[in-house]
């Protein structure tokens, strides 16, 4: 009987890294932009609320049937539609013996009893989630732990939508009673067991975003936004073994938008962060020392030999570029991983523009 619940709950274990590596720069973003600024407390409830719901998830649908034709050989209905039938199936399959108080403690280990208990706690979480992060009243926290086993059921009830020709599980109307009312037990019982927890609404009390250093994480997350927007221009040239357009896209981009904008491209902009020059001032050249220093001295190298620009070389003259680009990588490598394990150090370019992150 447990083996069943083991199963769905480990499986989910091992995918979880995976969903979670999905879910982090849509996080990030969400956070960045709603905080400014990503909080400790909020990372761990939200992402162990992933997990929860992964496990959740999994425990309705796995295992799985080993064919998609499971109409074969199956009989009867696949829907239970009278309410409190599970107390009848209690009474059927458990030893219970009201006259026998001996018969009390086995009751626990039966399955009847396991799996009406199974169905209270599936939804606990989710209440206790509902009322201490996301701050709901009772009314919603069950309309919306309702909903939650409803989509469960609907799940079950049509075979994962069509994938299988019969559902592999029953739609049951008792499910969605307990499941609901696991809901609102754990809204009752939220307070208690999260009475070692900051206040949700207290969360970002404190926190000056004028003094919060901007992390890389943060700076990364932006970086990626503005390749995911040049990304289409320079493989199309790329391709072509035009890298002069690729340049100009380059210095258009990260020297002349972030000079228009007052220091944001589209990834800082979402992100909510500038660059700031000396003094506060940014100019066109402190930019375009910026640009050159990381875009054409370190990036410029490997787009020649990846775009082939360097192909028509001889080897004697092509090796020792090839070593040359290597060495400045390996060099970059080790300068940034100790920027970001010192945190009070600067990135030679940003030393060398003299600019600087700052949060809008």
């Amino acid at each position: 009987m447990f083996q069943a619940y083991l199963f769905p709950i480990g499986f989910a274990l091992q995918t979880f890294p995976l969903l979670a590596f999905v879910f982090t720069l849509p996080f990030l973003i969400v956070q960045y932009r709603k905080y400014g600024y990503v909080n400790k407390i909020r990372v761990i409830v939200l992402y162990s609320f992933l997990l929860y719901l992964v496990c959740a998830l999994y425990l309705v649908i796995l295992p799985l049937p080993d064919t998609r034709h499971t109409c074969t050989g199956t009989t009867g209905s696949f829907n239970q539609w009278i309410p409190f039938q599970f107390v009848r199936d209690f009474l059927r399959e458990t030893g219970l013996q009201w006259n026998n108080p001996a018969t009390y403690l086995r009751v626990f280990g039966e399955r009847g009893f396991l799996q009406v208990a199974f169905n209270v706690l599936l939804l606990v979480p989710l209440g206790v989630f509902l009322r201490y992060y996301f701050r709901r009243r009772i009314v919603r926290t069950t309309v919306t732990t309702f909903l939650v086993s409803l989509f469960f059921e609907v799940t079950q009830g049509t075979g994962l939508y069509g994938i299988y020709e019969c559902p592999y599980r029953l739609f049951d109307v008792d499910d969605l009673m307990l499941n609901t009312a696991g809901g609102m037990v754990g809204y009752a019982i939220a307070p208690w067991l999260t009475a070692f927890m900051p206040k949700s609404d207290t969360l970002d009390e404190g926190v000056d975003l004028s003094v919060t250093r901007v992390s890389y994480t943060r700076r990364f997350v932006a970086w990626l936004i503005d390749w995911a927007v040049l990304s289409p221009f320079v493989l199309f040239f790329l391709g072509r073994h035009m890298l002069l357009p690729i340049a100009g896209a380059v210095l258009f981009y990260f020297v002349v938008v972030p000079y228009l904008t007052e220091g944001r491209t589209l990834g800082k902009r979402i992100v909510r962060i500038r660059l700031n020059g000396k003094d506060g001032g940014l100019t066109l050249h402190a930019l375009l020392v910026r640009c050159v220093s990381l875009y054409f001295l370190i990036g410029g190298p490997n787009v020649l030999f990846i775009g082939g620009g360097m192909n028509h070389l001889p080897s004697m003259v092509m090796i020792p570029l090839l070593l040359v680009a290597g060495l400045l990588n390996l060099v970059f490598g080790i300068h940034a991983l100790l920027c970001f394990v010192r945190r009070d150090r600067i990135l030679f370019y940003e030393r060398w523009s003299e600019t600087k992150h700052s949060i809008t």
